[in-house]
Order: structure tokens, then sequence, then C-alpha cells
């Protein structure tokens, strides 16, 4: 600083005598003025130094305060970019939460009027027990660390364990892992509940509670530890996992809705039919007792979903990640309204009438159908994707008709067959850049491996995988469901036909039904409670 100072001062006298070194002769007034010039830069280069090291400190004294003060700076807005990711959680997760809500309007619904407390206590339920479970081993089997060599499911971690404290010395931190904790609970919790609506108005309660158990706690943590651990199988990596690209899955449409789906369609099919359904090969139509609800539930989960997709940014600190967020809102959008209207279409044509139901389902399908793609598509695509959502919906809708499966409000068509749809749909329609985002490539033109080079193949081993992973989880689903529920229905999964005749809120809950100006009182209804419970 000294150095540079006294550089400047000698030309500034040298300007003084002449203009530049070696000229001289200048007038008395212009001497004067540039006098007054020099005194003033010389001030100002004096000021310059003090700020650089201060009156009698170092020179570098100035620049360290400087860097401390960056330092604090950069500190500072790294605090704020995670408060930013932590409120976007937060609030995502109490999104995806009130989804709960919307399943139990539209559950109950689509179910007769006899039924809708027994429908409520089942919703609630998946909440309480499954938040349980999830505290308990589910987070474990999903999320904890993996000790050893097996890339089945994590094993440590249980009831928390270690969420504010380090290993070994036991010292309180803080760590992210409640955050997450609690927004991965919201999704344990949807797919719990998916199952709910699929074995409507026949199965007794404790063979359910026990259902939810296995579910939550076993079930669904297993496929998340295969896929979004981290640790998984099929995830992309080295030669422990399935390829070098590995399944994709951006918001849950195979890990989430399928695997709810297909609990569903195994319940559906273990417990049988509802009385009196299908009646000497001829189908008795057991019609929603309220469209109002199945609106309102239908628009809840709607609403919701925007914190199931959106929220799996999994953050919102920087420009990019918000118009991500914002992509995959106006991906959701268009998906849900083409997969509406294009099953109100399809029935006007078919059964020549208006069918409100079947435009919610179409809804709820399209919304399923872009939960895995919504983040690496644009938007022409995310129309094409509930569109086609919507048929794959309404065919197999039919499909479990024509064979006599009972599911009351079609949750496997809707969440196990279009979210199957959907896992592959993130491939197919993948926009080049998009998948890259999240894996670090620069698209499947050339998608790079660990040596920076071009991977070949990567679209076909994007499909492989994301097909594995599709029969996985159907495969795992439905065979730790049959596990359970084919020994319960030994012992009394099913409610007898005397109690479904009659209702299940008259015969397990209370005299009255869900609806007070509906509660008619006799005998009857009183004497059937100790016959009904199982023994």
């Amino acid at each position: 600083a000294m150095s540079r100072t006294l550089l400047l001062t000698t030309f500034l006298l040298a300007a003084v005598a002449g203009g530049t070194p070696g000229e001289s002769g200048i007038s008395h007034e212009e001497l004067l003025g540039r006098l007054r010039e020099v005194t003033e830069e010389l001030a100002r280069i004096q000021a310059l130094v003090h700020a650089e090291g201060g009156d009698g400190e170092p020179p570098h004294q100035g620049r360290l305060q400087t860097r401390r003060m960056h330092a604090s700076d950069t500190a500072s807005i790294a605090d704020l970019q995670g408060a930013m990711n932590h409120m976007w959680l937060l609030i995502c997760g109490a999104l995806v939460m009130f989804m709960q809500a919307g399943f139990a309007m539209l559950e109950a619904g689509c179910c007769r009027s006899k039924n809708v407390q027994n429908i409520m206590m089942k919703n609630l339920t998946d909440v309480c027990a499954g938040t349980m479970c999830w505290w308990a081993f589910g987070w474990m089997f999903a999320y904890g660390p993996v000790e050893g060599r097996t890339k089945f499911a994590g094993n440590t971690e249980y009831f928390g364990h270690d969420f504010m404290a380090e290993p070994y010395t036991g010292t309180i931190v803080s760590t992210d892992k409640p955050l997450n904790w609690f927004f991965q609970w919201a999704f344990c919790s949807a797919a719990a509940t998916i199952v709910s609506g699929g074995i409507a108005e026949r199965v007794n309660f404790p063979c359910y509670f026990l259902y939810t158990l296995c579910m939550t706690s076993i079930i669904y943590p297993v496929v998340v530890a295969w896929t979004w651990s981290g640790n998984g199988w099929l995830q992309g990596g080295n030669d422990e996992h399935i390829n070098s690209v590995g399944y994709f899955d951006f918001a849950g449409s195979g890990i989430v809705h399928m695997c709810g789906g297909v609990g569903a369609l195994v319940g559906a099919i273990v417990v049988g039919p509802r009385t009196g359904r299908w009646d000497e090969d001829r189908a008795t139509e057991f019609d929603p007792h309220s469209l109002p609800l199945v609106v309102l539930g239908t628009f809840i989960l709607w609403f919701g979903w925007y914190g199931f997709n959106c929220g799996s940014t999994l953050g919102m600190a920087d420009t990019a990640t918000g118009q991500l967020a914002a992509s995959v809102a106006m991906n959701t959008t268009i998906s849900a309204a083409t997969g509406g209207l294009t099953v109100l279409g399809l029935r006007l044509l078919l059964l020549k009438r208006y069918d409100v139901g079947g435009m919610c389902n179409g809804i709820l399908a399209g919304l399923v159908s872009i939960t895995a793609p919504c983040g690496n598509v644009e938007c022409g695509s995310a129309c094409c994707i509930g569109l086609i959502g919507a048929l794959i919906y309404q065919g197999a809708s039919s499909l479990l008709r024509k064979v006599k499966i009972d599911d009351p409000i079609d949750a496997f068509p809707v969440h196990g067959a279009a979210g199957a749809w959907g896992t592959l749909a993130a491939v197919i329609f993948d926009w080049g850049d998009g998948i890259g985002v999240f894996h670090g490539w620069g698209g499947f033109s050339c998608t790079t491996d660990s040596a920076g080079g071009c991977l070949d193949g990567a679209r076909g081993q994007a499909f492989v995988a994301n097909l594995v992973g599709i029969i996985a989880i159907a495969a795992w689903t439905g065979l730790l469901s049959a596990v359970v529920l084919v020994p319960l229905k030994l012992v009394a999964l099913r409610a007898t036909d005397e109690v479904q005749e009659l209702g299940m809120d008259t015969a397990k809950h209370s005299p009255t039904k869900a609806y007070a100006h509906e509660w008619v009182s006799s005998s009857k209804q009183f004497d059937v409670s100790p016959k009904v419970f199982p023994e």
C-alpha cells in the first residue's frame, strides 16, 4: 500500500511541475489548481491505505477482516438457505399429511352410509398406528444406515436413535433427520391408506389394524430402502446396484402408489367381494352414497398433491430449484386435468351419461401417473401421460369388474395400474436434460460415467431399471400382503354376511350411523352386537 502511495505521489508532483516528468513552465494559477488536486488525491489514497491496514496496523489486517466478513456473510447465506429448505419441506409434509382428509372423504363418499364410521376409523388408524410403526422400525428399514454389505434394508436408527446425537460420543447435535423423518412419514401414511379403500365395507377392524402395522413398518419401508435410501440395489452406481443408471421415480408413482395399489388388490382378492355384490353372475351396483364427499375428497387430494410432488425437490433455496418446483406443479396440474376430461368423455361414449365419480378417479389417475415423471418431462408430455394414465385406469377398472374383484373405490386401477404406467413414463417421456438434473447427467444423449466419458445405452438401462423396479415392488408387496392376510382370513378377516347387511357402523361401532338424521332405534340393532365380534 505504501509503495503505491509513493509512486502516485511522484507522478502527481511531476504533474504539478509540468504535467509529466521532463516538462516545465506553468502559470501560478495552474500551479495552485494542481496542488489542490494533489492534496485531494493524497487524501483519497490515505483513506484507502487506512481501510486496508489501519493506522499503525499491518497492511494484511484489513484484508483478514474483509475475509472474516465475507465468511460471515457466506455462513449467513447458508443458514438462510437451510432455513428455507426446512420450511419448504415442513409445509409440503403438512400438505401430504392433509391428503389423509382427502382419502377419508373420498372413501366415505364412495361407500354406503352404513359403513362410514368404519371407514373413518380405519383412516385415523392408518395415521396413528402408522406413525408409531414408522418411528419404531419403518425409518430404520427405509433410511437407516446399513451396517454390513446388505443392500436389502437399513438396520440402525430404530425409534429415532441417534437422530439428535453423534454415535458413540452422545454429543447433542442438530441434524436434518427429524425433518426428513416427518416428510417421509407422510408418504408412508399415504401408502397405507390406499389399501383401506380397496377392502372397504367387509373387513374386521382388528385384522386391518394388523395389516396396517405390517405395511408401515416392513412392506413400504423396504421398498423405499431399495429405491430412495441411497443404498438400495435398484439405484444406479457400481456393480452392487442394478446398473449404472438405476431406478428413477421422482415422487413415488411406483414406490408409494403402486405399493399401496398392489396391497389393495391382494386384499380385495383374499377377502372376497362384499355380500350381494355379485349374485347369480349378476352385478349389483353399490352406488356411492355421497358424490359431494367424493368431489371434496378429490379436490383435497389434488391440493395435497402439490406438496407430494413439488416437495420432492427436497429444497427451495435457489432459483433453479424454484423453477423446477414450478415445472413440477405445472406438469401435475396438466396431467390431472387431462385425466379427468379423458375419463369423462370415455364414459360418456360408453355409458351415455356423465359420470362424476369416474371423472374424479380420472383426475386421480392423472395425478398418480405424473408423480414419477413430473420433474423430468415437459408440459406436452404431461398431457400425454395423463391421457394414457386415464385410459389405463379405465381398462384396469373394467378388467376387475369382469373377473369379479370387488374394489369399492378403484384403488388398484387408480394407484396400482396408473402407478406402474407413471414409473415407465418417467423414462419414455424424459426430455433429455430431465433425469440429468437429479443424477448429474447431461441428458440421455450423453450420460456421463464416473470417468467423465459418455455412457452408452443410458435410456435402455433406465427403462430396464424401472421395469425391474415395477416387478420387484409388485412382487414384494403382493407376497408380503398375502403372507399377512391369508392367515388372517382363516381367523376373522372378513365380516359376516349378517354384519355386512346391517352395516359395520351399527354392528361394530355405535347405535347411531354416521349421520344423526338416519338413526332408527330398534332392538334388533342392539341385540346383534354380541354376535358379530370374533370369538
